[in-house]
């Protein structure tokens, strides 16, 4: 089976708050785990739209590795790069939402088995005939380890001819933004896409105004910026255009994977060669189906129920 996609990163599960307004540090209800990790819930998201995808990452030997490499396989997505240890315990991440829309994290990451991915783990022959590798910025921060597996990755899959897509991501949590910048720097200028939010692309830039920062980030070389706007929908940014798309309104659950599963949307677009103005359409309704559902992966919609909500649903861009 030849792969069309493949992303490397953190793989965790995630214990949620049961209620909004709930702090971390305070005794209450949590719900989970679910199998959970931006990358993760990307390419699960990926495989749901019918296309031939992998992960590259670790877990522990432990029922939370488990549960994460169960479900990924039950959706489809090809797993023989993803490796259990016995003397690590699978990530976590602990996380609160309040009613403003923030979120608050705790993670396990970097000394979990989680952030034990290495350049030995990226296998020249997995990733060499496929068409787009997908990273986010969130994998780049966990160690050095997982940068240099990240920097290799991309090597090998430009080499090739296949391409790369973005998410910055950003979790200040892990790292700070300086530094974030930095790294992100080698990933930004080999890049065909970049997916950010305006907070994400404003911190990224260096800007206040997250249209200027978008186009400050294709300077550095990609060919595409997709802002995601939430509600209202993303802006696309090329070097000659900016393209306003709509967003399809639903009833949000839980916001936790949306922007991932519209990074899977979006990329899927791509692979069938629509126009830009096709691809937003099809990414925003992927990610508005994403929020319907409690869990990180539980929203993630099938081909079948986006291709419904394109065909159906009021979309005010045509």
């Amino acid at each position: 089976m030849r792969l069309q996609v493949v992303s490397l990163g953190e793989l965790l599960v995630e214990i949620m708050r049961e209620k909004v307004d709930q702090p971390l540090g305070v005794a209450g209800t949590f719900v989970g785990p679910f199998a959970s990790g931006a990358p993760a819930i990307f390419i699960d998201a990926v495989a749901r739209l019918g296309v031939n995808c992998g992960f590259i990452g670790t877990v522990g030997e432990d029922d939370f590795g488990r549960l994460i490499v169960e479900r990924l396989e039950r959706d489809g997505v090809d797993t023989t790069y993803i490796r259990s240890l016995s003397d690590y315990t699978t990530g976590v991440a602990f996380v609160t939402y309040f009613s403003d829309g923030s979120r608050k994290f705790i993670y396990h990451l970097s000394k979990a088995a989680s952030g034990k991915i290495d350049k030995d783990q990226v296998d020249s022959d997995y990733l060499s005939k496929v068409k787009y590798l997908h990273l986010m910025g969130s994998s780049l921060s966990i160690n050095e380890e997982c940068r240099k597996a990240c920097y290799e990755a991309v090597r090998i899959v430009k080499e090739a001819g296949g391409k790369i897509s973005f998410d910055p991501n950003l979790r200040p949590e892990l790292l700070g933004i300086e530094k974030i910048r930095e790294i992100s720097e080698p990933i930004l200028s080999s890049c065909e896409v970049v997916l950010p939010s305006g907070e994400e692309a404003k911190m990224l830039a260096g800007t206040k105004d997250a249209e200027d920062a978008c186009q400050k980030l294709l300077e550095y070389g990609p060919e595409t910026v997709a802002l995601k706007r939430g509600e209202k929908g993303s802006w696309i940014f090329t070097a000659k255009d900016k393209i306003e798309v709509a967003s399809f309104p639903v009833k949000e659950i839980d916001p936790t994977g949306a922007g991932d599963c519209f990074d899977a949307g979006f990329v899927v677009g791509l692979l069938r060669e629509w126009p830009l103005e096709k691809v937003a359409r099809f990414a925003n309704a992927v990610g508005a189906l994403a929020v319907t559902k409690k869990g990180p992966m539980e929203g993630a919609p099938t081909l079948e129920e986006v291709e419904r909500m394109v065909r159906t649903r009021r979309w005010s861009g045509g």
